[in-house]
């Protein structure tokens, strides 16, 4: 688990300083015993994903692209609240961080092969065509007359 204060770890290529990382605290909501209104446990951590000097410029397009629908303003932000403790949430936060960036970062699939079938496969499937054809002719009655 990374710890608060240090430097976020995504990938090989992609190691985000702990300066780069805006964090808020706000009370979080549910139930919490004597301090719930006390205790500012919620933690919202923000990255820049638009400007950050820590993103190598030909991995930038590709984390813009992928994560336009989280963005706003170009930033990045994860919110946890499911811990009591504010240090578990913040650990939290930048757990789910590391994760939305280095599934975003990943590199797309390769591209599909298109394939044809096999001749045993055409001649399976045509059997079958048939074998299915003679069991409907055999329940057709025959006209006598």
């Amino acid at each position: 688990m990374t710890t608060p204060g240090s430097d976020l770890a995504v990938t090989r290529r992609l190691v985000i300083p702990a300066g780069e990382l805006r964090e808020r605290f706000s009370r979080s909501s549910g139930p919490g015993g004597q301090g719930v209104n006390t205790t500012d446990s919620r933690v919202e951590l923000s990255f820049d994903v638009a400007t950050s000097p820590a993103i190598p410029d030909d991995l930038r397009p590709r984390l813009l692209a992928r994560l336009a629908s989280r963005l706003t303003g170009g930033v990045l932000t994860i919110a946890a609240s499911e811990h009591r403790a504010q240090l578990a949430n913040r650990e939290a936060a930048r757990a789910r961080l590391v994760a939305v960036l280095r599934e975003a970062a990943a590199p797309p699939p390769p591209k599909r092969r298109p394939t044809k079938p096999t001749r045993g496969a055409k001649e399976r499937r045509l059997a079958e065509k048939k074998r299915r054809g003679d069991v409907k002719r055999g329940r057709r009655g025959s006209y006598d007359d």
